[in-house]
């Protein structure tokens, strides 16, 4: 019977990751929830180039906040900016080049922000990758890992000072549903010994973005945590990294809008800061980050073990001189 459940449960939210999926349950939307300015407000988005991270950003420069767009290639970021620029009138938009999979350079990024930034309202950890042979980068980590996890982990900590002291301050994390698949597994964190399926890997590493928001959420309850999956969107990102998937899904994938929309919501409004800190979203609802009857919850122990291990691995990696002034 459990079985049953679950298969009817994953089929009943395939169906709503897609677009008619998101048409049917904006119907339930309040058009008042993003009524708001986000003048005197500023936010962080990672990989803001194209797709969701740019749709999102788009969507809150409208509304007048201050936007930093985080990419890897600076000629994409400086054409998404001039093309939000362009659309939205509001020119506090602002390119910063960081490869999110480089470890060390995550952290010299986030130190110096801090330095030159006096508030940051809002974080956004939106970039990801799915990397489909096991690479390792300059700091011998694995690439996923780096980008999905430790890169969230050192960006969001790091910057943690600065978003206390900030008014109302909020950290979404753009994780996935295919992490309802994974149980956290901190005993392997870089598949350095199961065999290497990228996208077990990616889903994996989704897994762990709700679970550092989870515990985020109670050792800092000054912040609002929140994670989100934002459904199956037409975006590069998809494109490249399952093919097969996005021919076969066609029209049926959401616009990158439509995947932003939550994101957005849960960054602007004040319906969704009244919900707990540390919920996972999908299309303005909280929603389980389980399956019914699931075996993929994790005891507090493997939490505290997993964070510990993260903390490890990203102090290994920090700069001597950020080590000192930090």
């Amino acid at each position: 019977m459990s079985l049953y459940r679950n298969i009817v449960w994953f089929v009943k939210g395939m169906l709503e990751y897609t677009r008619s999926g998101f048409e049917n349950n904006s119907k339930s939307f309040a058009a008042k929830d993003l009524d708001v300015s986000m003048v005197g407000r500023s936010l962080m988005i990672t990989g803001a180039n194209s797709g969701i991270g740019k749709a999102t950003a788009m969507a809150i420069a409208k509304k007048g906040g201050t936007v930093h767009i985080i990419c890897r290639n600076k000629e994409r970021a400086d054409r998404a900016r001039d093309e939000i620029i362009s659309a939205s009138g509001n020119s506090e938009v602002y390119v910063h080049v960081l490869d999110l999979s480089e470890s060390k350079r995550v952290w010299e990024f986030a130190e110096a922000f801090k330095r030159e930034h006096t508030s940051l309202n809002v974080l956004i950890n939106n970039a990801g990758c799915m990397e489909h042979q096991r690479e390792i980068n300059s700091d011998g980590m694995e690439k996923n890992f780096a980008t999905n996890t430790l890169g969230v982990y050192i960006l969001t900590k790091c910057l943690m000072p600065l978003l206390e002291k900030s008014r109302d301050p909020r950290v979404i994390t753009v994780s996935s549903g295919g992490m309802l698949v994974q149980q956290l597994n901190a005993g392997d964190l870089q598949t350095e010994r199961a065999p290497f399926d990228s996208t077990m890997v990616y889903a994996q590493n989704k897994r762990q973005q709700v679970v550092m928001t989870g515990f985020w959420a109670k050792e800092n309850p000054s912040i609002h945590f929140s994670a989100m999956h934002p459904g199956w969107a037409d975006t590069p990102a998809v494109a490249t990294a399952m093919p097969q998937f996005y021919q076969m899904m066609g029209d049926r994938l959401r616009t990158a809008e439509q995947g932003a929309d939550t994101v957005v919501w849960l960054a602007m409004s004040n319906a969704a800061s009244a919900f707990p800190s540390g919920l996972f979203f999908q299309d303005r609802k909280p929603v389980s980050a389980h399956l019914p009857l699931a075996w993929t919850h994790s005891s507090q122990h493997e939490v505290k073990v997993f964070m510990r291990r993260l903390e490890n691995l990203a102090v290994s990696v920090k700069p001597l001189e950020t080590a000192v002034t930090s």
